[in-house]
């Protein structure tokens, strides 16, 4: 099977080392600029992983697409493959919300190209401990059971676990707001405070988790999903995640040149889903006190040790 990977950062790179394991995969890695392999993987590439920077070559024949960039490029990504698409079923492992139309990627993608064979993972793994072949585990919806059953035979193997979920909508938002939650996490921890305080935070998140998956179409129960507590718990608690080191340097300088500073040098997630959450449910007239504050931390330069205050008052 020929499979695509649209996005050749760490995590485009582990989902291709997991498709890899299959040896009569053909795994084609589209980067928007042609680099050696070596530059993407810090190992041993495996000789069915090839790259192209060319759309039209990464959709020749191809009988299966993952979307790896991050959501702001979406759209981009959409309207460039278009010409070539016909109805290949696609994987989407970005996580978030596209900032101007407030809208989830599943429903972006499927506008852009006219299909119902779209399927999100989402799930606690990181690129790395995906690459060192650490057993791990996703959560997989889709609109279409037999797209689900094209990626998890692809992707499942000896060390990734992947679990079917029936609710697409709540999948994306758990996997978008536990970026949110843990860059709050990473200010308590910059702050000062013990994981003691950090959990007392995340265990408060998951209410406002489960009210935002309501209210905006999804399964409340999804919280309990590897996207859900599972992803949450990871990012909160790692400094491994980008949000969490993002929302440490908050807490811990107060500093907003070297807030700046480090958006500059780093992706952080949560920072742009944060104002997408904040605008959309402002539109559905809904209010998370949680959110707001940390729009207010993050986007006003409102005190971070707020946020303390905010958790004892609750």
């Amino acid at each position: 099977m020929k499979i695509t990977i649209i996005g050749s950062g760490a995590y485009g790179a582990s989902l291709a080392l997991m498709l890899a394991k299959k040896t009569n995969n053909q795994i084609l890695m589209w980067s928007h600029s042609k680099t050696d392999l070596n530059g993407i993987f810090n190992k041993k590439v495996p000789n069915n992983i090839n790259i192209t920077n060319s759309y039209s070559e990464a959709l020749d024949n191809c009988n299966l697409i993952f979307i790896v960039t991050a959501v702001k490029y979406i759209k981009d990504v959409c309207n460039s493959i278009k010409p070539y698409y016909h109805n290949i079923p696609i994987c989407i492992a970005s996580k978030g919300i596209e900032s101007e139309s407030l809208t989830f990627s599943s429903i972006l993608v499927k506008k852009i190209l006219h299909t119902n064979n779209i399927a999100v993972i989402s799930g606690p793994t990181f690129a790395e401990d995906l690459s060192n072949n650490e057993p791990a585990a996703l959560a997989i919806a889709g609109y279409n059971k037999n797209v689900i059953k094209v990626i998890k035979n692809n992707l499942a193997n000896d060390t990734l676990k992947l679990r079917t979920s029936s609710d697409i909508i709540g999948i994306q938002i758990c996997g978008s707001v536990k970026n949110i939650i843990a860059i709050a996490s990473g200010i308590v921890s910059g702050l000062g405070y013990s994981n003691s305080t950090a959990v007392f935070l995340i265990n408060e998140s998951l209410h406002d988790m489960m009210d935002i998956i309501k209210t905006l179409g999804g399964k409340k129960k999804t919280i309990l999903s590897f996207a859900g507590v599972g992803d949450l718990v990871l990012t909160c608690l790692s400094t491994k995640s980008r949000n969490y080191s993002f929302g440490y340097v908050i807490g811990s300088t107060k500093d907003s040149n070297k807030i700046s500073e480090f958006l500059t040098n780093n992706t952080v997630e949560g920072y742009y889903t944060l104002n997408s959450i904040y605008q959309l449910l402002r539109k559905k007239g809904i209010c998370i006190p949680l959110i707001d504050l940390l729009y207010d931390i993050i986007y006003n330069g409102k005190n971070p040790d707020d946020l303390i205050e905010f958790l004892i008052n609750k």
